[in-house]
């Protein structure tokens, strides 16, 4: 069946009741008038969006941290590898340390941009909300990149500082842009973040001008909806907006008392938005691992109790791949995992089926979101709703709008029906650094974002990714989607990935 004779067979276009009864769901709308699609979800009285304009992201986060007896005990990171632990008071106190050092030692101001260059850390978490406490605005970087891909983003965005892993200093020599450590170096006399935690007194901030919502909190550097890497500028209403739909996410669902495993980086939207910012404003443990290791991952699951994974499709996949071998190895208990999501990519039905046949216990979460969406706009609530929609991505998360756009036509489609997906939200982004046309381009007058993504939604409410428009092969007249290959390759038992370029 098509997508369009499944639609015609529903009865109703208007409403469906989901399994929730409380007040954080409404039954789904699709107004066909505007084409426009609104979340079921509402955020009751405790998760409401802040409004005051002078409320800063640090300031945010640290105000939803366990009361101070809690968080002397609460541990907030544990590094996988050493197993060292920084409780939230702990966390705390070097946010505020740091910011002072940073405002008083430094001279860094609201305005200044600071370069972070650095794989995952127990400190990475704490240099980011320093930055963003003291106005600064933070940008990103791969440690993968190269130097010249270095020195670009650091002359775009206008980094007036960099704070550098000392294993990644070479790579900022030739930008000659200031740079601190982010710990000690085993020679030389850099200066270290570790140090300005030790030596700063947080009492000096009194002067401090705080920075508004309004206020640029970071810029990330992403590809985009239209190609080229470019600067995406993120607000400080934009992740206070991020910050508090994650905290919705973790009560609704129940992952308050969760442990969380993360490997992804940092430098990206997912790893900033859930393990820099976001799981702080719920009081989660979460165990950090500098980078993904299958073998490192499976230790740290079991050694830490771990039972919810933010992922993506590759390690989904690797886990799949080698099942049989870690099985019976003693170093693949996953008896304690109980979710895992997955995001940044799409996710193919096959590959979802599978996983849930291997590890039954383990609830599958697939979601959607973008760098310039500040993160997740899609995600399952409900597994209920997850094992019925294999492929989805799920519905819209509350304050999201979205519509389903005629690539040729511009015309808005109903459910079933594919188009560009575009999306509306407090969440999405203020603009491309430096780039009115791809800015123009990509937000509409009215502040709709174009994804760029071939997508639909069905009949309830939860959407479907197909492919990159620009990515779609075309071929006799059809229109081929390369995800859509790839899941056939992958279904192979001897290929362990794959990738189809247009």
């Amino acid at each position: 069946m098509s997508a369009e004779e499944a639609w015609a067979a529903v009865t109703t276009t208007t409403t469906t009741t989901g399994e929730y009864s409380d007040d954080h769901q409404v039954p789904f709308s699709f107004d066909k008038c505007t084409g426009i699609y609104h979340s079921v979800y509402q955020l009751g009285k405790r998760h409401k969006i802040p409004t005051r304009s002078n409320l800063d992201t640090a300031t945010f986060v640290l105000s939803q941290f366990p009361s101070r007896h809690q968080a002397e005990s609460r541990v907030a990171l544990i590094d996988s590898a050493t197993n060292q632990r920084v409780t939230y008071a702990q966390l705390n106190r070097s946010v505020l340390s740091l910011s002072c050092g940073l405002y008083q030692a430094l001279g860094i101001r609201k305005g200044d941009v600071i370069f972070v260059l650095s794989p995952n850390s127990l400190l990475y978490p704490t240099i980011c909300l320093a930055v963003l406490s003291v106005g600064a605005i933070l940008t990103t970087a791969n440690p993968l990149n190269t130097e010249s891909e270095i020195a670009k983003q650091v002359s775009d965005s206008g980094a007036k500082l960099a704070i550098s892993a000392p294993e990644l200093l070479q790579k900022l020599v030739p930008t000659k842009v200031p740079t601190i450590l982010t710990s000690r170096p085993s020679e030389g006399d850099l200066l270290s973040v570790q140090e300005l935690i030790e030596s700063c007194d947080s009492a000096q901030l009194d002067e401090l001008t705080r920075p508004c919502q309004s206020d640029t909190a970071a810029i990330l550097y992403s590809s985009g909806t239209t190609g080229t890497s470019k600067g995406v500028v993120l607000t400080h209403s934009n992740l206070i907006s991020t910050m508090t739909l994650l905290k919705w996410t973790v009560d609704f669902t129940g992952a308050q008392n969760d442990v969380f495993l993360c490997f992804i980086p940092m430098f990206h939207i997912y790893g900033l938005a859930f393990f820099a910012l976001g799981l702080f404003c719920s009081g989660t443990t979460t165990v950090l691992m500098q980078r993904f290791e299958l073998q490192s991952m499976l230790e740290a699951i079991k050694t830490h109790r771990v039972s919810n994974i933010p992922a993506v499709p590759p390690v989904i996949l690797s886990l799949l791949k080698s099942a049989g071998k870690f099985s019976g190895t003693g170093t693949g208990d996953l008896s304690s995992l109980r979710r895992v999501g997955s995001g940044a990519a799409p996710l193919s039905r096959e590959l979802i089926e599978e996983f849930r046949e291997r590890f039954p216990w383990v609830e599958l979460r697939p979601g959607y979101g973008l760098t310039e969406s500040s993160g997740a706009a899609t995600f399952f609530i409900s597994e209920k709703d997850a094992k019925s929609r294999p492929g989805s991505c799920g519905r819209l998360v509350p304050g999201f709008c979205g519509r389903i756009v005629d690539v040729d036509t511009g015309k808005a489609m109903g459910p079933f029906k594919e188009g560009e997906l575009w999306l509306k939200s407090s969440t999405v982004m203020k603009e491309y650094l430096g780039k009115r046309e791809a800015t123009v381009e990509t937000v509409s007058t009215d502040g709709w974002l174009r994804t760029g993504d071939l997508c639909y939604f069905d009949e309830d409410g939860f959407l479907y990714v197909v492919d990159r428009i620009k990515e779609l092969i075309k071929h006799n007249g059809y229109q081929v989607a390369p995800a859509e290959l790839e899941a056939i390759l992958l279904a192979h038992p001897d290929i362990m990935d794959a990738a189809v370029i247009p």
